[in-house]
């Protein structure tokens, strides 16, 4: 299967794609009205527009350090996970999204590294809980969110994971469970972005990665790959490697790259077949 990400909705129905994700609301904050002909895709907590029209709303590590987009290791700016009012607001955009479509893709989901979020009302929840490991509190935070979402979907849910495919380095950066998450998941869509693929043996060993990391689980896997200016011999291996592991292959930002590679991929196929002897 290969698919596009994009902003674009004419995309979102061009022929050389068998899905589409179509982003209603990214990590600027940018917010588009959802559609019918593609999978509509939120991001939850990254929000560079939100937090910098009120910084209370950033999580924040013990020091108070909020997490932004200025700091170091941040590319965008989170929102903490316990933030009621803004979970709420998500809430609605799901359920403008899914009155369009039931399925839905959800981005961004979690706490934005170990250590986050420190701030009041988490160390107040956290101590109130029945918890007494904090690694295991966030989990839930971000498990119950999500089972709240997924009790409005009706169609597939697909959820992005940080491409970690280590034991345990998912809970421990951002909260995100994949055995806790996968009962509610139709496929988890990894994001392995490079701006030109030179080489290939590092994205075969995080998609390998992957591909054990979720077996056992009644999930499918999806690599999204970067396509904006991507000589396309390079992104058609690329597709090659990741496809030998995933189940769908999904091109970001860039869909006339994508279509080019997807017809470069089908006629080298095609070149490929060959029909009784050839004496």
């Amino acid at each position: 299967m290969y698919g596009v990400v994009t902003r674009n909705a004419e995309e979102l129905e061009w022929s050389a794609f068998d899905r589409g994700f179509y982003e209603v609301k990214d990590v600027t904050g940018r917010a588009a009205a959802p559609l019918s002909t593609g999978v509509n895709m939120v991001s939850l907590f990254g929000d560079n527009a939100a937090v910098g029209d009120d910084p209370s709303l950033a999580a924040v590590d013990a020091e108070g350090r909020p997490a932004t987009r200025e700091r170091p290791y941040f590319d965008w700016s989170s929102v903490c996970p316990t933030h009621d009012r803004y979970r709420e607001g998500l809430l609605e955009i799901v359920d403008d999204c899914v009155a369009e479509r039931g399925d839905l893709r959800l981005d961004d989901v979690g706490f934005p590294r170990d250590g986050y979020c420190r701030c009041e009302r988490c160390d107040r929840r956290f101590a109130e809980s029945e918890f007494t490991d904090r690694e295991d509190w966030r989990a839930s935070v971000v498990t119950d969110f999500v089972s709240t979402i997924r009790e409005r979907v009706p169609g597939d849910l697909s959820l992005t994971l940080y491409p970690d495919p280590y034991p345990g380095h998912l809970r421990a950066r951002s909260g995100v469970d994949i055995e806790a998450l996968a009962p509610m998941v139709e496929e988890f869509v990894v994001p392995i972005y490079d701006t030109a693929y030179g080489t290939t043996y590092w994205l075969e060993t995080i998609v390998k990665g992957f591909e054990s990391r979720l077996a056992g689980l009644d999930t499918r896997l999806g690599i999204e790959l970067y396509a904006v200016e991507v000589d396309i011999d390079a992104l058609a291996h690329a597709t090659e490697v990741a496809e030998a592991y995933a189940d769908g292959v999904y091109f970001g930002y860039d869909a006339s790259n994508a279509a080019a590679t997807i017809r470069r991929l089908q006629a080298d196929r095609q070149e490929g077949v060959t029909h009784g002897d050839e004496d």
